[in-house]
């Protein structure tokens, strides 16, 4: 009989909260250094799509139209001759004067967001996320309650929590980054890969948890630890693969999908890597730091 020799991941769980936690603190300080840079869905303002048979350079574009009392003027190109622009909210009079100073390039959108639809937006997504938060941890507590001999059902749900911060927490710091130095904005399509990411990360945390609890109530002779560190060994491939899977279908995206897609395909591939880690790594080994510091208990042999 061959005999396959696993890898000893809760082992070295120290270094992995070593990690986890210099990015968490670097993707604070970006978000308070440098800030988010809001999109107009939740800034309010006037964005405008243009082509240009020659497109003119950035200050170009800002010199002519510094005139026009738009305030802070943000030139982005997009391809080879397209340029997208954002300014404060305009009314029609000076939709048309903006493109007669540009000597009317081909429109490919324009839309105007007020303020208040802005701040409004902002609140219900800040409110879409803590719920989600919520919604999963409750469910997970629920869901484990049966097997509580070596950790409390609401850790598990704890674990997944810091996991989905650590989600969640991550792809914000990089695009506070990125916004600093590229313009990338905070916009609908990036609230959405995050509520994507929170999904994706909380199913395969799931998977290594669920086997978690089948090896707990098969594996009596083994120590907790032995039983997390033996469940993620068993879900490792089907892990890996499936981020894999997801990963070159993102990065496709991001590539060839145009210049549109490309932050929503950025914001899922670093939020889908941070989760897949998270659920290896942060998780798991958790539950094996919290069975620790509790004291060696009896497993509870209840099923669901």
């Amino acid at each position: 009989m061959v005999v396959v020799k696993m890898f000893n991941f809760v082992k070295y769980r120290r270094f992995y909260y070593l990690f986890s936690g210099l990015l968490i603190l670097a993707s604070l300080f970006s978000v308070f250094r440098f800030g988010l840079k809001m999109g107009i869905e939740f800034t309010g303002g006037s964005l405008m799509e243009l082509q240009f048979e020659n497109r003119p350079a950035n200050q170009e574009i800002q010199e002519k139209l510094a005139k026009l009392n738009l305030g802070e003027i943000v030139v982005q190109p997009t391809g080879e001759r397209g340029v997208f622009l954002r300014f404060k909210e305009i009314d029609e009079a000076a939709h048309q004067e903006v493109l007669r100073e540009l000597n009317n390039p081909q429109e490919m959108s324009f839309e105007t967001i007020g303020p208040t639809i802005g701040q409004e937006l902002e609140r219900k997504t800040l409110w879409a996320v803590f719920l989600a938060l919520i919604a999963i941890t409750v469910y997970i507590a629920l869901a484990f309650r049966r097997v509580s001999g070596q950790v409390n059902s609401f850790q598990y749900g704890l674990a997944s929590l810091i996991a989905l911060f650590h989600d969640v927490l991550i792809p914000i710091g990089a695009f506070a980054l990125l916004g600093h130095f590229y313009n990338l904005e905070i916009t609908i399509a990036f609230v959405a890969a995050l509520l994507t990411v929170l999904g994706f990360s909380v199913h395969d945390t799931i998977v290594v948890f669920d086997r978690v609890r089948e090896n707990l109530l098969k594996k009596s002779s083994l120590s907790f630890e032995e039983v997390v560190n033996l469940s993620l060994n068993q879900t490792l491939g089907r892990s890996i693969n499936t981020v894999l899977t997801v990963l070159f279908t993102l990065l496709a995206i991001y590539f060839f999908g145009g210049e549109t897609l490309r932050p929503f395909a950025l914001s899922l591939i670093i939020g889908v890597t941070s989760g897949a880690y998270s659920s290896i790594f942060i998780a798991s080994p958790l539950l094996v730091t919290w069975q620790g510091i509790r004291g060696p208990k009896g497993i509870d042999k209840r099923s669901r």
